[in-house]
């Protein structure tokens, strides 16, 4: 399970240059889904081997010529509730700012861990005016220039050294459901709708961790995981309308389920909210069914959910091969049919292809149309695999592997969805050097 690490501070003192540099500087490090717009607020980082998210708070705050303290306390608060480790970052060209204080005293009496991150330290005689940080009482610091990077490798190492060890969690090894969406479309209705008042079914696990909780929902042959994020359905301290608060809570429950039921206001349509969460699951490579919700308050004509459902495709191209569920929660429309696409999304999610059955199929395929030449250079493919991945991924060992670009994939991927079984369920290719 991913760990959550948020930088904190006051605007303009460089937390997005360092957001970005964390996250986008390297190809590896963040899988961008063509189509989907990024919500450039979450991103995924891969240090040593370890991933973590990362959460810049920076383009949270409003009217940013006259900031309120209490704004940024609230967003400090929100990460400080979210997150695992927070990266508090403070500008040595400004000195200690009042803000800088009033964070500064807000971490003293936290139980979480933090750094000071002192940036813009990009000299020697730089490096003196840092020490006005210890003033702060926070204790050491790590300098910086998070525009060109110095300093960047020492506070990853120390990130990774202070991410707390994942705890071995008791609970059983079934597919884990998140409902996710924006605030009110619907998302508790789902939840009740699938429980019920037959409360004796639903069996909260002991032994969870503090990120999430997981309700088991098993009747009508169908077991399963519920994942719900600790806390969600109590009022946290902080306004639940700001979409901060649903983003990191977004993130949370994504991060520790399998398969993401997706809700959508079928009232409202698809909104760039609904296409930031679905950027998310891609990311994280979860298994994905959009359900329209409030379908009964839609006036419909002959053709309306065809039409609906390609609107919802289209936004997303290219990835479209998921399914589209309309439904009513309150009125328990369809929820027998939800069961059955989480039976069959779960399923393509573990489907396993045999080296020979894929070789044969996919060699075919690439003799019919192969690789683009490069520079009058050939791209030969000698040999398919599946890894042993949680979701279907395809190494294909070739002589140029950095030769055969974004297209070639889409094409290799959109072949192996035609022929095998893998609708609602992110594909990964890969190309290895034989």
């Amino acid at each position: 399970m991913s760990k959550i690490v948020a930088i904190v501070g006051r605007p303009n003192v460089g937390k997005s240059t360092l957001f970005n540099r964390l996250t986008g500087s390297r190809e590896a490090i963040v899988d961008e889904v063509s189509g989907v717009t990024r919500d450039r607020n979450y991103g995924k980082c891969n240090w040593n081997g370890i991933d973590f998210s990362v959460i810049d708070t920076g383009g949270y705050v409003q009217n940013s010529d006259d900031i309120f303290e209490e704004e940024i306390n609230k967003q400090v608060l929100l990460a400080i509730e979210e997150s695992d480790l927070i990266l508090f970052m403070v500008d040595v060209t400004c000195g200690i700012h009042d803000l800088d204080t009033s964070v500064a005293s807000l971490l003293r009496k936290i139980n979480k861990k933090f750094m000071l991150v002192v940036n813009k330290v990009d000299n020697g005689e730089r490096l003196l005016e840092a020490n006005e940080f210890y003033n702060l009482g926070l204790g050491n610091f790590f300098p910086l220039s998070s525009i060109n990077g110095s300093g960047t490798g020492e506070l990853l190492d120390a990130v990774v050294e202070n991410l707390p060890q994942q705890a071995p969690e008791l609970i059983p090894d079934l597919p884990r459901i998140a409902v996710v969406g924006r605030p009110n479309v619907g998302k508790s209705s789902l939840i009740n709708s699938f429980l019920g008042e037959e409360r004796n079914i639903v069996t909260p696990l002991p032994g969870t961790t503090r990120d999430s909780i997981y309700t088991r929902y098993n009747k009508y042959q169908h077991d399963f995981l519920l994942v719900d994020t600790a806390g969600l359905r109590k009022k946290g301290k902080v306004n639940e309308d700001i979409e901060f608060y649903s983003v990191m809570r977004a993130v949370r429950t994504i991060e520790n389920s399998d398969i993401c039921l997706l809700l959508i206001d079928g009232t409202r349509g698809i909104e760039a909210q609904d296409l930031n969460i679905m950027s998310l699951i891609l990311k994280n490579n979860k298994g994905m069914i959009v359900l329209v919700n409030k379908w009964d308050l839609v006036e419909k004509e002959t053709n309306t959910t065809k039409q609906l459902e390609k609107e919802i495709k289209s936004k997303t191209a290219p990835f479209t091969d998921y399914p589209v569920l309309f439904i009513s929660a309150i009125n328990k429309q369809r929820i027998h049919k939800v069961l059955d696409l989480i039976e069959n999304v779960n399923q393509n999610r573990k489907r396993k292809i045999p080296t020979s059955v894929i070789n044969e199929f996919m060699l075919s395929v690439i003799k019919k149309t192969p690789p683009p030449s490069l520079k009058g250079k050939y791209v030969k493919i000698k040999y398919v695999t599946q890894l042993p991945t949680n979701t279907p991924s395809f190494a294909f060992f070739c002589n140029l592997p950095q030769y055969v670009k974004e297209p070639y994939k889409r094409y290799l991927e959109n072949r192996i969805r035609e022929h095998f079984e893998f609708t609602g369920v992110p594909v990964r290719i890969f190309f290895r050097k034989k």
